[in-house]
């Protein structure tokens, strides 16, 4: 006896078969007509995105632990999605590309997202066009975009038609830059315009077991024989350390919840401010736990040269000890993120001394300078906190372009037109004092903690302040020795013997007097004083104040503060 194949089905038995009626309710029943054949036709049209995909290519991605593009939204909103344009493409399927509008805690968005289970989510001219129209729509609505990316690229088979898709795309994006703010997901596997298009957006979330990037490790290997994975090529440590992820998330439900907490960080627009979200949180609550942190630093060994972890007095000073940090891998020398502060959004802008004692690399400064500029952009605040003892000097540093990335950032911060406070921690030397949002560069207000260090030049500055006297020290050493091994002959010792050990304790006393005009460098010149005298500086702020006059200036700043697009549209930078 023969058994019957059985075909696989997502469809769960116990649900009451689905039966649409194309009638009016309270109309007496009659003659099923054209009309009705119209309407079931419309409809199937209508379902056909959603339910013609064969159960194989759904089981296909969620065997890969990937959701179908309808799953992914369902995690965003609960509410229904006005789906647009959905039923273009000769088969009325929605060409691999669905376009919408959802509704996110009460705001509007704009949405994107490929359907791996039609022609692997590829790109033709009908969806390219497709995908500029819902741009141009967010830019002219001010809306913001939320793509959701899981492209094999052009379809091949549609010939140019897939390259003029892109294009069309491209320059849709483009030119909504700087209009409203986009935040790109890469699920599965993208590759060519599948990785440019995405990345021409604001930001990107990159889960694990994903790739993008310019080609394939197939292409590597002919081009240049080289054997590469995935992974290696262009996985989420690779992008997350460059930059060009923002963000590296575990899966694909944690890159849509991230996408969500971070839309509520950023505005609709180029000229309306961030969602306002009333809090609980007193501003003049005390950040004691700010005092006890660098009372425990400074008063170490190492006194005023011990490292701190800047992300722990961000967190004291937001509401309820919530941030949201951009780029939290890569260059953490320096720390970017989204905090509240009395309900407002505001951006931190921090040196952290933990890593490479804070100082400025390629890397970082580049990573500050695409921050400084998304915000000044979208009307975000901006809290700079500095603690560094300068830009890092070195061949390889040179060789990569500090100077260039050094005036990217210095660029960006003499930009900002947006609300901004500078807080000076600690070390502020030379040339990252300089450029590093102070009054000449355009602050709005200038604070420093007691414990601040402000100086044309850090310890090595003793050389120049105090040149004569050491010159003077560094004069009597060949005497002092001479006078040591002499006194030690006369004693008894070897002659070789006595002017080592004179040789010994001589660079011992050098070392002590130098020590000696470190410390009276620091007492007499690196400190807020001269910063107060001449103005550079605002006022003092003690540690566990911090919150309170941060925030009391900040809304200061907001109350007189029209947010607006700047200059006409000023593209985001990257």
């Amino acid at each position: 006896m023969s058994q019957k194949a059985i075909k696989p089905s997502l469809r769960n038995p116990l649900t009451p078969p689905e039966k649409v009626e194309f009638t009016i309710p309270g109309e007496i029943a009659g003659q099923a007509g054209g009309y009705e054949e119209v309407m079931k036709e419309g409809y199937d049209l209508i379902q056909r995105p959603i339910k013609s995909v064969p159960v194989g290519q759904i089981e296909k991605q969620h065997f890969k632990q990937r959701m179908t593009v309808w799953e992914r939204i369902k995690v965003l909103t609960q509410n229904e999605p006005n789906i647009l344009f959905q039923n273009w493409g000769k088969n009325l399927d929605g060409a691999s590309l669905v376009t919408g509008i959802l509704n996110i805690d009460g705001r509007d968005v704009a949405l994107y997202g490929h359907d791996f289970t039609v022609r692997a989510g590829s790109i033709d001219a009908t969806n390219g066009r497709k995908l500029a129209r819902l741009f141009n729509m967010a830019g002219e609505k001010g809306i913001p975009v939320i793509g959701m990316n899981d492209s094999a690229g052009a379809f091949v088979p549609a010939g140019v038609g897939g390259l003029d898709g892109y294009a069309e795309a491209f320059t849709a994006l483009r030119k909504i830059s700087g209009v409203v703010p986009s935040i790109m997901c890469m699920f599965g596997f993208n590759a060519g315009g599948g990785s440019y298009l995405p990345r021409q957006g604001s930001f990107v979330i990159q889960p694990e077991d994903t790739f993008f990037g310019l080609t394939g490790p197939g292409v590597v290997k002919s081009v240049l024989g080289e054997d590469i994975s995935p992974e290696d090529l262009g996985g989420p440590k690779v992008h997350g350390a460059t930059g060009v992820a923002d963000l590296t998330v575990a899966d694909e439900t944690a890159a849509l919840r991230t996408v969500l907490r971070l839309l509520s960080y950023i505005p609709d627009n180029n000229h309306s401010l961030a969602p306002f979200q009333e809090t609980s949180d007193p501003l003049d609550r005390k950040t004691w736990e700010i005092n006890t942190l660098l009372k425990k630093a400074f008063n170490s060994p190492t006194g005023f040269n011990t490292p701190f972890d800047v992300s722990i007095i961000i967190q004291q000073i937001c509401d309820h000890g919530d941030y949201f940090e951009l780029q939290p891998t890569r260059a953490r020398e320096a720390i970017t993120a989204f905090g509240r502060l009395g309900g407002h959004v505001v951006g931190f802008v921090a040196n952290n001394s933990a890593v490479a004692s804070g100082q400025i690399d390629c890397d970082s400064a580049l990573k500050i300078a695409r921050f400084v500029r998304f915000c000044n952009i979208y009307n975000i605040p901006l809290i700079f906190m500095e603690d560094t003892t300068g830009f890092l000097p070195g061949r390889d540093q040179e060789a990569r372009g500090i100077v260039q990335a050094g005036r990217s950032m210095l660029d960006s911060i003499v930009d900002v037109r947006t609300p901004r406070i500078l807080l000076i921690l600690r070390n502020a030397f030379g040339g990252a004092y300089a450029s590093y949002n102070n009054y000449p560069t355009g602050a709005d207000v200038v604070l420093a903690l007691p414990t601040t260090r402000l100086a044309v030049m850090g310890p090595a500055g003793k050389e120049f302040v105090y040149k004569s006297e050491l010159r003077k020290l560094r004069g009597s050493v060949p005497q002092r020795v001479q006078q040591a091994a002499e006194e030690r002959i006369k004693a008894g010792m070897e002659g070789d013997a006595a002017r080592k050990d004179a040789e010994a304790e001589v660079a011992e006393w050098l070392k002590g007097e130098e020590a000696a005009l470190n410390l009276r460098y620091e007492k007499e010149l690196m400190n807020p004083k001269e910063g107060l005298a001449l103005g550079s500086i605002s006022s003092l702020v003690m540690p566990a104040d911090l919150r309170k006059v941060l925030g009391e200036n900040l809304h200061f700043l907001l109350r007189h503060y029209k947010p607006s697009a700047w200059q006409g549209v000023q593209r985001e930078f990257h």
